[in-house]
């Protein structure tokens, strides 16, 4: 049985499939002479690759989700806060059902009220900021992977690479041997990212040394000796 090609098959190669068989016959009456092989065959090989999932897998995805998440932190405290305390307001409302006077449940349900449209416009406003970071990191990364690509590509004889990150992707079926992904995250580590070295300590300085007791008839130098170097701190 002869071994089964991994093969991708897409919607719009599909249609092409299906005309093409109508006019099968004609092409191959007219078909020209094949063409001499060449020293250096143009590449043919095909593959995919999740570039979102890619870009958060390289070392510098996982640096600026990190500082992003640090950015973002004390405002996420400070909605988490305010969401607690909205909660614990409701909470307050319903154990109060037969105790609290009708105009002390109006009061809190209306300070639940303001507070939930209150609470609801600043998650947006908190999201829309988030979603703007967000695109200015993928945007920077997303020029270094997309060269990154190229380069695999070249080096490796590929003719076509589909982005399959989306769910709307006209891409049917692809074989996990074509999936070049963990590929192209091992060179972005090698070539693009640089980890920042960490600060050096603080060095100490060290006491001078004595100086050498000289017997007095000694005559003094005519050079005076060189200072030594200062350490680079």
């Amino acid at each position: 049985m002869k071994e089964l090609r991994s093969f991708v098959v897409t919607k719009n190669f599909l249609t092409l499939m299906l005309l093409g068989g109508a006019m099968a016959g004609a092409a191959l009456a007219q078909a020209p002479a094949a063409a001499p092989a060449t020293a250096s065959a143009a590449p043919t090989k095909i593959a995919v690759i999740q570039v979102q999932a890619a870009l958060t897998a390289t070392k510098e995805g996982q640096k600026a989700a990190a500082e992003l998440e640090a950015k973002m932190g004390p405002r996420k405290k400070e909605l988490d806060g305010k969401q607690a305390e909205i909660k614990e307001m409701q909470e307050r409302l319903q154990r109060g059902g037969n105790t609290l006077s009708d105009s002390a449940k109006e009061d809190l349900t209306r300070n639940i009220d303001t507070k939930t449209k209150s609470f609801n416009r600043q998650i947006e406003d908190a999201q829309g900021e988030l979603e703007q970071e967000q695109q200015k990191v993928i945007g920077g990364l997303g020029q270094k992977m997309m060269a990154v690509i190229d380069k695999y590509a070249q080096q490796n004889g590929y003719a076509l690479v589909l982005d399959v990150s989306s769910q709307n992707t006209p891409v049917l079926y692809a074989s996990n041997s074509v999936d070049i992904t963990k590929e192209v995250i091992d060179l972005y580590d090698k070539t693009v990212f640089t980890p920042t070295p960490a600060a050096a300590p603080p060095t100490m300085a060290r006491p001078a040394a004595p100086a050498p007791t000289r017997p007095a008839a000694a005559p003094k130098p005519i050079v005076a000796p060189l200072s030594a170097p200062v350490k680079k701190q």
